[in-house]
């Protein structure tokens, strides 16, 4: 599709809009999947004032009721899939439902005049430490994101751009469609579910320069499947947990893609990047992007919020906690150690868990890990890691003893999981984030 046929196909999807009563400031719930139907619905609701709140189609009625009962949304636009779902939830008024080319065949709404603070988007948190939240962002949160669309995304003109979140999180409201276009870029979508080796088909087919995926991804294909060279990924990038040292090396000895870690939050989008043009540091979130003021107060990151342009509407005015704790090295890098929470204390030491899981990541045996805070009587907390194995591998006393030795020599021996559990797999957000809040529960 040209520019000119979304902008046009917008413009009439809007003026359906206004014929069902949608005004200014209401609120349109979206339940589509990656589809043409969803960047309509969400550049219609821009173009009148309307405020988009995008759904990933995992969400259950109660998920989409508790994002109703925050939102109140005036209308909602489904999946023909999800449109029993909504309804169940609650909903009784107007629904669309997509595909439906009738959708598209009204006249044209005019655009209307908006400022940089008025409502443009909400976007719920993931719920990694808690209930999600919803998030309002302004129109500046749309033009803002060509600060990390250069810095970071570096998508170019005539590039093909794939981010491959689904619709309905803060990273797919960014970078699906808005920031390759604000680079003259082009942008692939994909309404398929995970599938390690259709993934990279599509990236090969396709001929990808610029692919953005969540560090989950990044690992689940190089699990399973056999990563191979891609000639026309120019660009890759991670963002919404850390990425470890020895998977960025992975990707670029075997698929010939460098990896660039960032870091950002629903309520501020992208924050930090690896910068372009200079050696990837892996295991760094990069540094904080050009003209963004971000300090460690403590060991947590701070921000300046006037200094950002996609920091949300309700947030503070003068200082942003983040919650995360990071490091800063001499070179201005920052380091991700973990959430404020999730920081373990054992005898003294401040242990981050991705360093835990950085360490235990690069055993061949290991698909995945979460390290956590476990009550100790002597120590007050001591590391517990709870593994996810590779297939071919025999959970027991003897492996675990071997990854304890194995953290031992990768890492400062005192961080090293006292405790090592096995699990078939880890407990999740619905955008693929560990929940360390469950696994900490557990002891």
């Amino acid at each position: 599709m040209t520019f000119g046929e979304v902008a046009g196909g917008a413009a009439r999807l809007a003026g359906t809009l206004t014929a069902h009563r949608v005004a200014r400031g209401d609120v349109v719930m979206t339940v589509v999947g990656n589809r043409p139907e969803w960047v309509l619905a969400l550049l219609a609701c821009f173009r009148i004032g309307a405020v988009a709140l995008p759904c990933t189609l995992q969400l259950r009625a109660a998920d989409l009721r508790a994002r109703m009962a925050a939102a109140e949304p005036k209308l909602v636009i489904a999946d023909a899939s999800n449109t029993e779902t909504v309804r169940a939830a609650g909903f009784t008024g107007p629904v669309l439902t997509v595909p439906d080319e009738r959708l598209l065949e009204s006249p044209p709404a005019p655009a209307t005049e908006l400022a940089p603070d008025d409502p443009a988007l909400i976007v719920f948190t993931s719920g990694t430490s808690g209930s999600p939240k919803p998030i309002r962002h302004g129109h500046r949160y749309l033009t803002g994101q060509s600060v990390q669309a250069e810095h970071w995304f570096g998508a170019r003109e005539g590039d093909l751009a794939w981010c491959t979140a689904a619709s309905g999180w803060s990273k797919s409201a960014r970078n699906s469609f808005i920031a390759p276009w604000l680079r003259g870029a082009t942008a692939l979508l994909h309404a398929g579910r995970f599938d390690a080796e259709e993934r990279l088909d599509i990236v090969e087919r396709e001929r990808v320069n610029v692919l953005c995926m969540a560090p989950t991804e990044y690992r689940a294909i190089a699990n399973g499947t056999r990563l191979r060279p891609l000639p026309d990924l120019r660009h890759a990038v991670a963002a919404g947990e850390p990425l470890e040292p020895e998977l960025i090396r992975l990707w670029e000895e075997e698929a010939g893609a460098v990896v660039h870690d960032g870091y950002g939050q629903t309520e501020t989008g992208a924050l930090t990047g690896m910068p372009l043009g200079v050696p990837v540091r892996p295991g760094s979130m990069g540094r904080p992007l050009p003209g963004f003021r971000l300090w460690v107060d403590d060991g947590e990151l701070c921000a300046d919020p006037s200094t950002i342009p996609t920091f949300f509407l309700d947030g503070p005015p003068d200082e942003w906690h983040t919650g995360d704790r990071v490091r800063e090295d001499g070179d201005g890098y920052l380091w991700f150690e973990g959430r404020t929470d999730d920081v373990i204390i054992s005898a003294g030491y401040r242990i981050g868990p991705f360093e835990v899981e950085s360490a235990l990541l690069s055993h061949p045996a290991v698909a995945e890990v979460a390290a956590v805070a476990a009550r100790d009587e002597e120590r007050g907390q001591v590391v517990r890691a709870v593994v996810v194995l590779r297939d071919g591998n025999r959970a027991g006393e003897a492996l675990a003893r071997e990854l304890q030795d194995h953290a031992k020599a990768e890492t400062a021996p005192y961080k090293y999981p006292r405790i090592v559990d096995f699990a078939e797999s880890l407990p999740k957000t619905a955008s693929g984030k560990i929940q360390r809040a469950r696994l900490r529960d557990e002891c």
